[in-house]
């Protein structure tokens, strides 16, 4: 599952990711090389407890413009730290590990769970994945592929 820093995979600037652990196809991220960790847009985060560890439950809307076919999920909780925003505002932030599919590989990456309603990507990809092997290409889009129609349209608002 983890890439071998070895060989290189391009990526653009904005690309469609899958997140195999909450049965995610499709949600589009922006790759993001001044952010160290990267983040994903979330909602009704609850912490608990099972078995003596700390969990948390989450859920995403996986749609840009859409508060549709939200899912939830449950995980441990792999860290907690303070991120400073682009804006310059900082937050602690509750970090899990989640599998990424990105361009035609799939890394286990650490995410930061945080409200992006306001921002143009429910996600963002970080160095902590990028240096798995990526190399990003700014002035591409997408060269892993486009999610199918019907999903970009119920990214944009449309179904």
């Amino acid at each position: 599952m983890n890439r071998s820093s070895h060989s290189n995979t391009s990526t653009g600037w904005r690309e469609w990711v899958g997140l195999p652990d909450l049965g995610v196809e499709w949600i589009k991220a922006k790759i993001d090389t001044g952010a160290r960790t990267s983040s994903l847009h979330a909602f009704d985060v609850t912490e608990f407890s099972r078995e003596g560890e700390d969990w948390v439950r989450f859920a995403v809307h996986p749609w840009q413009d859409s508060r549709e076919d939200a899912v939830v999920h449950e995980c441990p909780v792999h860290d907690r730290r303070a991120v400073r925003s682009s804006s310059g505002h900082a937050e602690k932030r509750i970090v899990v590990k989640l599998r990424i599919r990105l361009v035609s590989d799939e890394v286990e990456g650490e995410v930061t769970l945080t409200n992006r309603d306001e921002m143009g990507f429910r996600m963002l990809i970080g160095r902590q994945v990028l240096r798995r092997g990526f190399v990003v290409d700014p002035a591409k889009s997408f060269l892993g592929g486009r999610a199918p129609r019907e999903t970009r349209r119920r990214n944009r608002g449309r179904a």
